[in-house]
């Protein structure tokens, strides 16, 4: 499952306010489709945590109005702890699309299932492995005999956990991994020295800092440290759909790519600040952040971003090593199947954008 949302309430409440649907809807993928009025398809698409910063795209895309202006209603929600993931809704129709990450389409490949990625957000996972000063972490090979908080036990922070340990050759064996959740959970599992790391993203690494109860020992936050800790980019961020899906509603997955591809740019073209005033005001300032400290962390770690929507070349191959390094994938893997960037492609083409991302081939 993808990782969890920060546990804050008055966030919860933020995107019900905004019209946010419930993941246990019964309705099909491909009934919430159909068009509304004036024609205007509606997606549902849920996100793994919508007010972390790693997924801030999608609900600023709808504050941005970009969703109305390209066509097309679409209606986000949120996982909630212990509920199910974004992905899982996705796949099992809750929901047409899931706003998680990249890897999940190579799990579900690997289990049969035919789920791919049509716009890529982010080029890093946007994580820090935060740990306490005396736990003396500084890369995967200090991992054995740590205890280690990942969000939940098979999420994507404990794949990423199990990788870094792998590849300096410690066995899942010769640690421990608990999940934490995010947010307050995480935080007081450090406090409470439950655990020596917790792997969590922003804005819980901003109060995890200020508080003093841990540093960044690994940074998976920008593409340049997950190039340095894993060899490659790692996509994460991005819009997973069924297959089948997209093929019976191309004319819809555009409009949705060409609202978020228009607000990557707006990313890459603005700073922190006019990212975060453009955002609900529980998202940038609650009991773990001010908002002050939601723009240092942003600024810090704004270079995971893609600008342009596009899968960039190596980012699958990086992805399908750490899920066979680990173990999740043993069987073969048909890269080409799992993402597509000829809606991404169109989208820059249709608005004049100027792509700056090398595109991955078939083979990742």
């Amino acid at each position: 499952m993808s990782r969890r949302p920060v546990a804050v309430a008055a966030s919860v409440l933020t995107v019900l306010a905004l019209g946010a649907v419930s993941a246990c809807s019964g309705t099909s993928g491909s009934s919430s489709a159909s068009s509304g009025s004036g024609g205007t398809p509606t997606v549902k698409l849920m996100v793994g945590g919508i007010d972390k910063q790693i997924y801030l795209p999608y609900q600023l895309a709808q504050n941005l109005g970009f969703y109305k202006k390209y066509g097309v209603d679409v209606q986000l929600s949120t996982e909630q702890d212990g509920g199910v993931g974004a992905e899982e809704a996705m796949a099992s129709g809750q929901v047409d699309m899931a706003g998680a990450w990249y890897n999940h389409t190579i799990e579900f490949q690997a289990k049969g299932k035919a789920v791919e990625d049509v716009v890529q957000l982010s080029g890093a996972p946007g994580e820090r492995e935060m740990c306490t000063k005396k736990s003396g972490v500084t890369s995967g090979a200090d991992f054995k005999g740590k205890t280690l908080g990942v969000t939940d036990l098979g999420s994507g922070t404990d794949t990423l956990t199990q990788f870094l340990a792998a590849k300096k050759g410690v066995k899942t064996s010769q640690f421990h991994r608990i999940g934490v959740g995010a947010g307050s959970t995480a935080i007081a599992a450090l406090q409470n020295g439950k655990v020596d790391c917790v792997m969590t993203t922003q804005p819980t690494v901003a109060a995890i800092q200020k508080k003093g109860v841990g540093t960044s020992a690994i940074d998976l936050a920008t593409t340049q440290g997950a190039t340095a800790a894993m060899g490659g980019a790692y996509p994460a961020a991005s819009v997973l759909a069924r297959t089948d899906w997209v093929d019976a509603h191309k004319d819809t997955v555009q409009k949705v790519v060409d609202a978020l591809v228009a607000t990557m740019h707006w990313i890459n073209t603005h700073s922190a600040a006019d990212i975060a005033n453009k955002l609900p005001a529980s998202f940038v300032s609650n009991q773990l952040v001010t908002k002050a400290d939601y723009i240092t962390a942003l600024t810090e770690d704004k270079g995971q971003f893609l600008p342009d929507g596009i899968m960039p070349a190596g980012g699958p191959k990086t992805s399908l090593a750490t899920e066979q390094l680990v173990g999740n994938v043993k069987g073969s893997v048909d890269l080409g199947k799992t993402f597509t960037n000829d809606f991404a492609v169109q989208a820059n083409k249709t608005e004049g954008f100027k792509t700056t991302t090398t595109p991955a081939g078939p083979t990742g």
